[in-house]
Parts: C-alpha cells; structure tokens; sequence
C-alpha cells in the first residue's frame, strides 16, 4: 500500500500510462484518498526524524577546537626509585694560603665524612634493592640485593630496615633505592663531617636530597671572613642547564655568570659566591635547572682572623610560602650572646632568622617563638617588615636558653631559614649551623641519625596537641619497639638519642604524626665541643601517584 503511493507520487504529472496500467478512478473534488493521507503523514514523520536524527548527530560529532572541556582523568604513575644526593667533605678552596700556626693550618688531619642512611622494608620484610653509589653510578656498598631479610622484624607488620652505619666517603655519592611491590621505597641519608683542627674545624652534616629543578638556600654570606661555595650535582643521564636568582640586603643581584651554568650527567660544578655577589652579609639563592634534576648544597665556613668561627651545609629549605617552620633551633644563654656579639667581627655569632621575600610586595612576618615552656616574647616584639625581593635579618637573641621550634607567617610567599650558634668565647673555635624550613610530619618519615656526639630529636607542635610516634632503626637491621610522645600546643619537645638498644647501635628512626601540624628535625652536638648541626626531616615516601590528562585532538 506505501509502496504504491510511492510510486504514484514520484510520476511526472504529464506522463502516459503504459498499456498494462489501470487508471484508478479519481476521487470526487474536494476529497483526499486515505492512503495518500497516510503517506503524507508518513513523509512527515520521515523528515522529523531525519532532523532529530541531524540535531543528536550534532550533539555527539567532533566540535571545533576550544569549544568543548573533556575532564581530565587521572592515571596512574609508576612507582619510581628512591634517589638522595649526599654532598661530599667539606672543602677549603684551591689556592688557600697555609697558616703559620700549626694549630691555623687549613688542611685538617681529623677531618672525617661519613653517610649513615636506612632503607625500609615493605609489609613482610621484603627489602628493595638499595646501594650507596658514586654520582657516575658506579656502587660502593650495596645495602640490600632486593628480598632480602638482614633481621628478624620486630616492629609494626614485620618491618625491617637495610642499613648503612656510617661509610666513610671522600666524594658527592648518591643513596638509590628501587621500586617495590609498585610503590616507592622508604629511604632517606646523610652525610655528617667533623673536624677537629684546622680551618674547617667544626661540623656540618646535611640530609641527602632528592634532585630537583627548583630550589631554594637561604643563609649565605661573602663578606670577609666567609666563604660560601654552592655544590651543583647533576645524578641524571640528562645534562643539566642552571641559572642562578641570587637576593641580598639590598634586593636582587643581577651577576653575570649566574645564567646557563651547565652541569653535565653525572657530574659535580662547584660555584664560588663571592665571584657573583661579593660583600654580601645575607644572601639568598634559587636555583633553577632545565634538563636534568639537580641536588644543591652551599658549603658555608667562617673565620675570624686565625680562629675558626665553624662549617656548615646549607641545605634547601621548603619553597616560597605563606608560613615557614624551622624547628631544631638551639639558643644559647642571652647574657653570653650579647657579649660575644658587642665584639668587632662576631656580628653574625648569635642567632637569627633570614627571611627572603621573592615577590613585588613587602612581607609583613609574624614571628612566634615555642620552647620546652610554651610560647617565648621576642625582644623586637614578634613583628618584622621584610622587604619585597631582599633578604631580611631579625635576631632571636634575649630569650631564656634552649631549644626552639620558630614559626613565621604572613600573607606574602617568603622563604625563611635560623642560623644557630655554638660558642660564647672570642678567643676560641666556634660553630654555626642553618635550620632549614621543614614540612609537617606525617607517616612513616626515614630519620637517618650520624653516628658519634650527642644526638636530640626535637619536635615542635604549632597549636592545640599532636601525638608523634618515634621508632628506633638499629644497625643490625631491626625495627625496635616504638615510643610515643603527646605534644601540647605551641611547645618543642627535645628526645635524647641512646647511643645503643641491646648492644646494636642506634642509627635511625621510623617516625610518624597525628594530630595538629607537628615538625621534627634532629640536632646533633658534641659533648665538650662546640659542634653544632640540624637536620630537618625529610617527606616520607608517597604511595602510587595519579596525575591528571588531558585528552584532545
């Protein structure tokens, strides 16, 4: 029946019947056959759904560039590997004229580097495959083959550690970790240097790092007397390009030769400060590398005519941000910094806190000061304008002696770091270490603890309480029973290291925070010495990372 109205409709109204073709009769005027209604209604439909058929097809065809947003989804990353660059000795520079007083000479006889790290296990014991190897990539001393269980676990789900107990080094080297059970491994280092005589007498310790293309040091100076070096290493296969943003008293430095410093794969460049920005009291510096990822580490030493005035690593610290947390900060007595201070030369012999604004707006810091007690009063008042890209200085000095945790807020990104002091005597060596910002603790951070000296743990919590869970690493590979400490608001908790558990040397800690922000660090000392070191705690490893992609065409 459609077919036939079909084909009536599509013949010419002029056209001859053929022979064979009955002429139906036609309908009386004024009447529509049903069957042709029928196919109107039909044609009808056909065209409606052929526009419906034309506006889903326009919903669902490619639109031009730019006029449609396709949520990114989020794919999952391998686990990598675990990679620290441990700087190498602290060095004096070539050229350094020899002292007439053996007790002055620059070259140490005592001077002594060694890496202590620990590698955690996965649940059941399972160790990665983990080394300590020379910056080249050859191995030094492998820590573990990868499945192996060194000890019986002790501690939470059968944990146990991989460890290296002090290896003398005499060179940058790298501790490597590999990927396990498709998460990253648990690692951390550090390099601890003492030295009992000579220029660099003193010691410096610093954590090893994991290579970045973004970084910032805060507490440099090239003025007389000071020598600051900046150790670029490139652990990559991929050669390293770095420019260099240096910030001092008086704002940003513009120096020529600080841009398109190469550091080739495997290798170490050491930059002299005083080449780029001599005289300068305080001295910020970011580093910045396109390529390959870089470690930074800025070899700081003072001497005061003929007597020593210490050695450090300035080490990075957290990038530019609206609060900074240093803890691990040791004060020594008022009365003794302000008389030591008072002389010609000793300016920079107490305590104080570098604040460094990279931004276009000055920075007005609330500095807040926690000790064993409870908040401390600082002198200035608490309130200090650092100016917008340069480098402040406001003294800690004048509170009661101790160790501290100093918080630093504002509502402009800034990077701050403390220089902290050992040595109320002119006449003799002294030492200096920088405390870098550190991040809020969380789970399961590698505390690597040097052997030798006096060893604290410090913990600062910034308001209400925090409870910090503190597991000692021994050097025959067991994970010890933990402790705990529950830490009131606004105060420092200082934990006395042992120098033993059950005859096996203690040589880290597995620790862990619940509870309001909480920041460790850990302050090594020696006993009848000047010696003087903080550490801030490295980020705890992360579990499968997901980054989002987008998708277009």
């Amino acid at each position: 029946m459609h077919n036939d109205a079909r084909t009536a409709d599509a013949a010419p109204a002029d056209a001859t019947p053929a022979d064979d073709t009955v002429e139906p009769p036609r309908p009386p005027a004024g009447r529509i056959p049903r069957r042709e209604t029928l196919a109107g209604l039909a044609s009808a439909l056909l065209i409606v759904a052929a526009a419906g058929g034309i506006l889903a097809a326009g919903s669902i065809a490619p639109q031009p560039v730019g006029s449609r947003s396709i949520p990114a989804a989020l794919a999952a990353v391998p686990a990598g590997a675990s990679l620290g660059v441990c700087p190498g000795p602290a060095r004096l520079l070539e050229g350094t004229e020899a002292g007439t007083d053996p007790q002055f000479s620059p070259e140490s006889a005592t001077a002594k580097s060694a890496v202590t790290g620990a590698v955690l296990s996965a649940p059941g014991g399972v160790l990665p495959a983990s080394r300590l190897s020379a910056l080249g990539g050859a191995t030094a001393v492998e820590i573990a083959k990868g499945g192996g269980r060194p000890g019986e676990g002790t501690g939470p789900q059968d944990l146990v550690a991989g460890v290296l107990a002090g290896h003398k080094v005499e060179a940058p080297t790298v501790l490597g970790a590999d990927a396990s059970a498709g998460l990253k491994p648990s690692a951390a280092g550090a390099l601890k240097f003492t030295a009992t005589d000579g220029d660099l007498q003193g010691s410096a310790a610093a954590n090893c790092q994991a290579p970045a293309n973004d970084l910032w040091l805060a507490g440099a100076s090239t003025t007389v007397g000071r020598t600051s070096v900046l150790v670029l290493s490139n652990p990559s296969s991929t050669p390293a390009t770095v420019s260099l943003e240096l910030y001092g008293s008086a704002g940003q430095i513009q120096a020529p030769g600080s841009r398109g410093l190469l550091v080739a794969p495997g290798t170490t460049r050491t930059v002299v400060l005083a080449g780029l920005a001599p005289g300068e009291k305080h001295l910020s510096v970011h580093v910045r590398s396109a390529g390959g990822p870089v470690a930074a580490a800025i070899q700081q030493s003072v001497l005061r005519g003929l007597t020593p005035g210490g050695v450090d690593f300035i080490a990075p610290g957290a990038a530019p941000a609206a609060r900074q947390v240093m803890t691990g900060v040791d004060i020594q007595d008022a009365a003794g910094i302000a008389a030591v201070t008072r002389k010609g030369g000793f300016d920079d012999a107490g305590p104080t806190l570098s604040l460094t604004v990279p931004g276009s707006a000055d920075a007005v810091v609330e500095v807040k000061l926690f000790g064993r007690d409870g908040q401390k009063a600082l002198p200035g008042g608490g309130v200090v304008t650092a100016k917008a890209g340069a480098v402040t200085e406001m003294t800690l000095a004048g509170v009661p002696a101790g160790h501290y945790t100093v918080s630093t807020s504002s509502d402009v990104s800034f990077v701050a770091a403390v220089r902290v002091t050992r040595g109320l005597t002119a006449e003799r060596p002294a030492d200096v270490a920088w405390a870098a910002s550190g991040v809020r603790l969380g789970s399961q951070h590698v505390v690597p603890v040097p052997q030798g000296g006096d060893r604290t743990l410090v913990f600062g919590v910034l308001e209400n309480r925090a409870t910090i869970s503190y597991t000692p690493i021994t050097a025959d590979g067991k994970i010890r029973a933990a402790a705990t400490a529950d830490v009131a608001g606004g105060t420092t908790t200082s934990i006395k290291v042992p120098e033993k558990l059950d005859e096996s040397a203690v040589v880290g800690y597995l620790v862990s925070a619940s509870g309001d922000a909480a920041y460790g660090a850990l302050l090594l000392q020696q006993e009848g010495r000047e010696d003087i070191s903080t550490l801030a705690f490295m980020p705890a490893a992360t579990g499968q990372e997901k980054v989002p992609v987008t998708l277009g065409y």
